[in-house]
C-alpha cells in the first residue's frame, strides 16, 4: 500500500496540475457548505431574536385582555393579584385619542396603567420617572411619539393636550404634563401593544375623564419563569370561576369573555416559527450541497477519463488497484477539505453580514462550523468513491492504449 504522505503529495500535485478543474470542483463545495453554515446560523439567529423579543415584552408576563367591554373591575384585578405565584399586576386600558402638541394633532394610542406597569411590562425609561399613586394629569410617552410623530420633538416637562372620545358624540380635552419618555424598545415583533408609539397616563385619571370604572385588561408578572405557565393556568381557572364558567365549559376556550397569553406559550410559538424557518433554510442549503457533490462526482469522472494513460503508467509501475483507488480518494477528500475551509469562511462571513444588516443576534456555535467542515470532507469522500473505483478497475493494457 502506498504511504499516506506519498499519496497526499501525489494527489496535491494532481490538483495543482489542473487548476481550473480543481477550482470548479472546490467551488461547488464552497457554495454548498457556505449555504449550509449561513442558513443554519441565520435560523439560530432568528430563534434567538424571537426569544429576545418575547423577553422584552415583560418579565415572566401574563396578559389578560377582555373580549367584551366592561368585564374587568377591581374585583377581577384582585383575583389576579392574589393568585399564588403572581409577583405584580397592573390594569391596562387603551383608547385611540387625539394628541395635540404645538398646534399639531395626531391620532395616538393612549393607555391608562397602574404604577407597577413599568415593572411587569419591562418598560425602560430614557428620561424621567414613571407614574406613581400621587400623580394626576401626567403622561409617559413613547420614543416615537416624542421624536417622530410631531414636527417638533417633545421633551420631559412639555405639555400635551389629549382629546378623549366620551360616549358616541362627546369629546373631552385635558392637558397633561410629560413626566417621562420611554426608551426606544427592542421588542418589535410580538407584544401586547407598542409602547414605542403610545402615550401612557394613570388609569384612575383616564377612567375619571371617561366616567368609567372598568379596565380593558390586566398585565401581570409571575415570580418564576419556570412556573409561569402553571401560574397562568391558575389565573385562568380563578377568573373562569368568577365569570361563572363551569368545569365542563372550561375546556372550551371560546367560553371565556377574555383571552389569556403568557410568556411560555409565546416562546413555544416562536420556537416553532424559528424551527420551521431553520428547517426551510437548511433544506435549501442541503440542496445546494447536493448539487455541489454531484459536481465533484462529474469532475472526478472527467478526471478519470482524462488521466486514463496516467493510470495505465502507474499500474505498469507496480501500483495496485487499491493504490489507484486510494490516490483518487485522497484527491477527492483534499478537494472536500479545501472546499470545507473556504465554504466555512464564506458562510461565516455571509451570515455575519446578514445578521449585522438585519440587526439580529450574531450566533455562531462552534459545532455548526465543525459540522459544515466535516460535511464538506464527507461529501468529497462520497463523491469520489465511484470515480475512484472506476479508475482502480481499469486494465493497464487498455489504459496505455487509450488516446
Amino acid at each position: 500500500m502506498i504511504p499516506l504522505f506519498s499519496a497526499g503529495k501525489l494527489a496535491f500535485g494532481s490538483i495543482k496540475s489542473a487548476k481550473l478543474r480543481s477550482t470548479l470542483t472546490v467551488l461547488g463545495i464552497v457554495i454548498g457548505v457556505a449555504a449550509v453554515i449561513a442558513n443554519v446560523s441565520l435560523g439560530a439567529s432568528f430563534n434567538q431574536h424571537f426569544t429576545n423579543e418575547v423577553t422584552n415584552i415583560g418579565s415572566n408576563f401574563i396578559y389578560i385582555q377582555g373580549m367584551q367591554p366592561k368585564i374587568f373591575y377591581d374585583n377581577e384585578l384582585k383575583i389576579v393579584e392574589n393568585t399564588p405565584g403572581i409577583l405584580g399586576v397592573s390594569p391596562l386600558k387603551s383608547q385611540t385619542a387625539e394628541v395635540t402638541y404645538m398646534s399639531e394633532t395626531k391620532n395616538i394610542l393612549v393607555s391608562g396603567v397602574g404604577k407597577s406597569y413599568d415593572e411587569v411590562a419591562n418598560t425602560k425609561l430614557q428620561k424621567g420617572d414613571f407614574i406613581t399613586d400621587n400623580d394626576g394629569y401626567v403622561a409617559v410617552i413613547g420614543y416615537k411619539v416624542a421624536n417622530e410623530k410631531f414636527d417638533r420633538n417633545i421633551s420631559a416637562r412639555n405639555s400635551i393636550n389629549i382629546t378623549f372620545r366620551v360616549g358616541e358624540d362627546e369629546k373631552v380635552t385635558k392637558t397633561f404634563k410629560v413626566k417621562a419618555i420611554i426608551q426606544n424598545p427592542e421588542n418589535t415583533v410580538i407584544q401586547a401593544y407598542d409602547d414605542n408609539e403610545a402615550v401612557i397616563i394613570p388609569i384612575d385619571v383616564m377612567n375619571e375623564i371617561l366616567g368609567e370604572k372598568d379596565y380593558g385588561g390586566v398585565f401581570a408578572m409571575a415570580d418564576d419563569p419556570a412556573t409561569v405557565k402553571g401560574t397562568a393556568d391558575e389565573v385562568d381557572k380563578r377568573l373562569a370561576r368568577n365569570f361563572g364558567i363551569s368545569e365542563r365549559e372550561f375546556e372550551d376556550k371560546d367560553s371565556r369573555p377574555y383571552y389569556l397569553l403568557n410568556q411560555a406559550e409565546v416562546l413555544e410559538q416562536t420556537d416553532m416559527m424559528a424551527a420551521a424557518l431553520s428547517s426551510f433554510l437548511t433544506a435549501v442549503a442541503l440542496i445546494s450541497l447536493l448539487v455541489g457533490s454531484i459536481g465533484i462526482m462529474n469532475i472526478m469522472l472527467v478526471s478519470v477519463t482524462e488521466r486514463t494513460r496516467e493510470i495505465g503508467v502507474l499500474k505498469s509501475l507496480g501500483f495496485t488497484g487499491f493504490d489507484i483507488l486510494f490516490l483518487f480518494m485522497i484527491e477527492s477528500i483534499l478537494l472536500g477539505v479545501f472546499g470545507g475551509l473556504l465554504g466555512s469562511t464564506v458562510g461565516i462571513a455571509g451570515a455575519y453580514s446578514v445578521e449585522t444588516l438585519l440587526k439580529l443576534p450574531v450566533v455562531f456555535p462552534f459545532s455548526l462550523i465543525a459540522a459544515g467542515f466535516f460535511v464538506a470532507v464527507f461529501v468529497g469522500f462520497v463523491s469520489g468513491v465511484y470515480p475512484a473505483r472506476k479508475a482502480a478497475k481499469m486494465k493497464p493494457i487498455d489504459s496505455l492504449r487509450h488516446e
